[in-house]
């Protein structure tokens, strides 16, 4: 193609590339490139290929309660550009949707305008709570279909599905009938605002919550052996104790010491009482209490003594051993309230101690608690009750404001307390070490994550899997009317799990339990009467629904285990932990084989998003625009899919209008480069005008090279999740190699030799084959813009760029040996472009001279002639005309600027090396312009160049 046409043809040629398509005027054009293409029909479309080869990426289900925000975006987008990966390089992908439906936040935001809410029955809660989630569902649904997520969205699955209640309960079951479920009495985290109990994965904590702590006194009224003869029978001692919680001294059963370290016995000052306290707290303690302690004695052991309760009397608080005691803050001895907490009734369990507890749901005190506590929260009136009636008993000391880390119920976002009650377990400290083990098999990305899930793993002895709530999956077990004994066996399982097969887990409450329980199993049970039993009023903890996702969505895939998980951080303590456990508990084996974790979404200078700092980012808002274009602009899709691609997801992932403009700006520089390959291609056909690489210039051969060796390194960054990785590569290819390198240096050759020259035709191959290479590249990436680039190409049609493969990338391509006469040219093109900064490459002619050796025969094989205007190594000089001598002309100027430099060749592995130097001469070039090419290889400026004029002899035009 002429000069002045290819000119015109760029400036004319189709918009696609100028601008995204975000806008409403917009969608029509692109929605129907789309169709053209079968976008939407992807994921049905590769799941009718006969392949065996699947890949299976398993959707952890989002909850379905509110509006789609930027955490989603990450995460679903990170998925899809797995997903759409997969289907390029021929895989049967394997992704269904989900969506994680039960539990108290979505109760809470479906009651939250309810007047009277609290006299509703389960039934219309539940109904309420089913539609509320329903809506959320619709609502994320289109976001992300909007965001370019590849699914089947007609068939997505809902944890209140009846098929996937069921599967759940045989999960249930199964882990029940090996004995790693059981129901027990026990101090669990207890959440008074919600009324349930909650999982550790279901906790916040406040790192500044004011606790009132108080130093107390315990009588003593067994002296410790040891202590006997250290001790005044006529002047009483008292065990001197700290808390942070007052509240829970109405419980207490016991005074807890660290075993092997060192008490001592102190005279108080100021009052001159005596105290027992740790020998190591002595002086801190005295500090606080604003005093001065004289140590008497010290001992190592104060087995056998006993204290007086502080505010009930005649009851005996014994002193015991117990290794949770710490030295770090307090006493060195501790109140102990088996009800209220998790040691306290470990030490509870091994001395036989009561664990009564004085707290009903709600975290108010009951009427086993006394008239002075009954009905006051423990939190707030209650506390200062007990505090009251320490001081009234002489046994308060000091109070002060404590502040420290404290759990909170991460929905209702209100303070826990630890309570006693009947629930029901997972048994972790039986089924963790086969969990670890199994979980070190497990590929995970990035691998720091291992080490903090096997941690937490670790430290998980039980998970309460039982909740007070109604809208959830009935823990699926009958109570006998007077005994509480519970009944559950394999006839009753089977009977509720074919009901709730059929109608869901509204059968629990809507159906008598003579149509729930048969008589024939409880007559197994040694039951009369299906009367004598009621029907559990519990619902399991979501995080086991989600967990069990495995048992439904997995379902005839390659053992029922996805090649993929992949989630946010915080989901090592839950979704990939209640997931494993539940698995290797039921059938011995991770339901995965990867994790991919990644961080969380903050606002640009990383600070946690906020409304009330405006920082929130609305990905609705990042596409569509908001109000207010100006300060909101449309961005699109694609611009938010690459904002996920090139964050380091392993990190905290930051977003804001900062990095969303250099999101567009890397999308528009991609664009340019694209528009150029696609505005050269033109009249060539790959099928027919492609030229064997053997007949290429040999910097065309050496963009070949290079295409290979970012298609595979491209192809690598996928493989290991590495999504930023796969972005830097392609900027620095499309910035360094094409447009800086070799879009440069072949505009003659596209621009000004005729059309179907070889040599045209050489660079137009290379082209192709770029285009090809790196649209596929990112595809994954920006799937909206693959694919109009596809449906723009003058000679592919129909199929679409994801329906025809992945990056094909010919290892014929490879050849190490051709980078050494490329960057020795380059070296030497540098060199003159430096000598001449700022100026036309053009308007100059270049000679190079090289001692004869290896590096002068490289660059004879790019320029056969001594001095030439058309060879390839003037193409790559980008002057006007290249001497290629091995030794300095005798004519040269006296002033003449000589470049010298030095040239490593190394090829063979490092067995052919040879330095080589070099000089580069930049002359004023002696002929004129040529008004065609723009060369001064010209005789006259109002006349072609010789090269022109016979391009323009074969065509007849300009």
């Amino acid at each position: 193609m002429p000069g002045r046409a290819a000119c015109r043809y760029l400036s004319e040629m189709t918009d696609f590339l100028k601008v995204q398509r975000p806008s409403c005027d917009d969608l029509g054009v692109f929605l129907l490139s789309l169709q053209k293409c079968g976008f939407l029909e992807l994921y049905s479309w590769q799941r009718q290929r006969k392949t065996k080869q699947e890949f299976c990426l398993h959707d952890g289900p989002p909850y379905a309660n509110g509006d789609p925000h930027v955490g989603h975006a990450l995460n679903k987008i990170l998925k899809d550009i797995t997903n759409r990966f997969y289907v390029m390089r021929g895989y049967k992908v394997h992704y269904v949707p989900g969506w994680d439906c039960h539990g108290l936040p979505i109760e809470l935001k479906a009651l939250s305008e309810v007047k009277g809410a609290e006299n509703l029955s389960p039934m219309e809660i539940r109904q309420r709570a089913r539609e509320f989630a329903e809506k959320a569902i619709e609502k994320q649904k289109s976001a992300f279909i909007r965001w370019g997520v590849m699914a089947d969205w007609a068939n997505c699955y809902r944890t209140f599905d009846p098929k996937y209640e069921a599967n759940q309960l045989r999960v249930f079951y199964k882990m029940y009938d090996k004995g790693f479920i059981y129901q027990d009495y026990k101090p669990v985290f207890w959440s008074p605002s919600a009324k349930t109990a909650l999982a550790e994965a279901e906790l916040e904590y406040n790192e500044q919550h004011v606790s009132r702590s108080v130093y107390m006194k315990f009588p003593l009224l067994k002296s410790p052996p040891k202590l006997t003869s250290m001790i005044d029978g006529s002047s009483p001692a008292s065990v001197l104790v700290w808390t942070t919680q007052p509240w829970t001294v109405p419980a207490n059963q016991a005074v807890c010491y660290m075993p092997d370290s060192t008490y001592s016995v102190v005279k108080c000052t100021t009052t001159g009482e005596y105290f027992i306290l740790a020998a190591d707290r002595v002086e801190s303690t005295a500090a606080v209490l604003d005093t001065q302690f004289e140590v008497l004695s010290t001992c190592v052991d104060l087995a056998d003594g006993s204290c007086a309760h502080p505010t009930i009397p005649g009851r005996v608080s014994p002193l015991l051993p117990a290794n949770h005691v710490t030295m770090a803050k307090g006493t060195g001895l501790v109140h102990t309230a088996p009800a209220h907490g998790m040691e306290d009734y470990s030490v509870a369990s091994h001395h036989q101690l009561p664990t009564d507890c004085l707290v009903d749901e709600g975290g108010f005190f009951t009427e086993a608690a006394g008239p002075e506590l009954q009905n006051k929260n423990v939190l707030e009136e209650g506390n200062e009750a007990v505090i009251q009636m320490l001081q009234a008993a002489g046994s308060l000391l000091k109070e002060e404001k404590y502040v420290h880390s404290y759990p909170y119920d991460w929905r209702t976002k209100k303070p826990m307390i630890i309570r006693a009650s009947k629930q029901w377990f997972v048994n972790t400290a039986s089924v963790k070490a086969a969990a670890q083990e199994v979980l070190k098999k497990v590929k995970v990305v990035p691998t720091s994550a291992v080490n903090r899930m096997l941690e937490m793993l670790d430290r998980r002895t039980f998970w309460c899997i039982s909740r007070q709530r109604c809208w959830g999956v009935p823990i699926p077990v009958f109570y006998r009317k007077n005994t509480g004994e519970c009944l559950i066996n394999s006839e009753t399982i089977t009977d509720v799990i074919k009901i709730v097969e059929q109608q869901g887990t509204d059968a629990w409450w809507t159906l008598p339990i003579e149509q729930l329980l048969s008589k024939e199993a409880v007559a197994k049970a040694g039951g009369h009467d299906v009367l004598d039993y009621v029907k559990g009023r519990d619902v399991l903890d979501i995080w086991f629904d989600s967990g069990t996702s495995w048992a439904h969505v997995l379902e005839g895939t390659e053992l029922q285990r996805a090649d993929t998980y992949l989630e946010g951080k915080d989901q090592l303590g839950g979704w990939f932990q209640s997931s494993l456990l539940t698995s290797v508990a039921a059938r011995k084996k991770a339901p995965y084989k990867t994790l991919v974790v990644h961080g969380f979404t903050l606002g640009e200078k990383g600070e946690k998003m906020s409304k009330s700092i405006g920082n929130v980012v609305d990905p609705d808002v990042v596409i569509n625009g908001g109000e207010d274009h100006t300060r909101d602009p449309p961005y699109g899709a694609d611009v938010l899919r690459w904002w996920v691609a090139e964050s380091n997801v392993f990190t905290e992932v930051l977003v804001g209008p900062v990095v969303l403009n250099a999101a567009r700006d890397d999308i528009n520089k991609l664009r340019n480069t694209l528009r150029f390959m696609l505005g050269n291609m033109a009249g060539f056909n790959p099928e027919t005008d492609s030229i064997p690489a053997s007949e290429m210039y040999i910097v065309d051969q050496y963009m070949l090279h290079l295409l290979q060796g970012y298609g595979s390194k491209v192809t690598e960054a996928y493989k290991e999740y590495d999504y930023s990785k796969v972005v830097r590569l392609l900027q620095a290819f499309c910035s360094r190699n094409l447009s800086n390198f070799y879009f440069s240096i072949i505009k003659d050759r596209l621009y000004c030799e005729e059309e179907k020259d070889p040599k045209r035709r050489s660079c137009q191959t290379v082209l192709a084959e770029a285009l090809d290479v790196v649209v596929r590249s990112f595809a994954p990436i920006l799937p909206h813009l693959a694919e109009e680039v596809f449906q723009h190409l003058p000679y592919k049609k129909g199929k679409g760029v994801f329906r025809t493969g992945w990056i094909n990338a010919n290892s014929a391509w490879k050849k190490p040996g051709i980078e050494e006469a490329i960057e020795g040219a380059c070296a030497m093109r540098d060199s003159f472009l430096g000598s001449i900064s700022g100026k036309n490459a053009l308007e100059y002619e270049v000679i190079i001279v090289i001692e004869p050796g290896l590096l002068f025969e490289l660059m004879e094989a790019l320029q056969a002639e001594e001095t030439s205007s058309v060879s390839q190594l003037n193409e790559i000089m980008m002057a006007s005309q290249t001497t290629l001598l091995s030794e300095l002309p005798k004519e040269t100027p006296t002033d003449a600027n000589i470049i010298k430099g030095t040239f490593l060749i190394n090829l063979e592995g490092g067995d052919i090396r040879e330095e080589s130097s070099y000089k580069v001469i930049a002359l004023p070039v002696a002929k004129a312009k040529c008004p065609r090419c723009r060369r001064y290889t010209s005789n006259s400026a109002s006349t072609p160049c010789p090269r022109c004029l016979k391009v323009m002899a074969g065509k007849g035009s300009v």
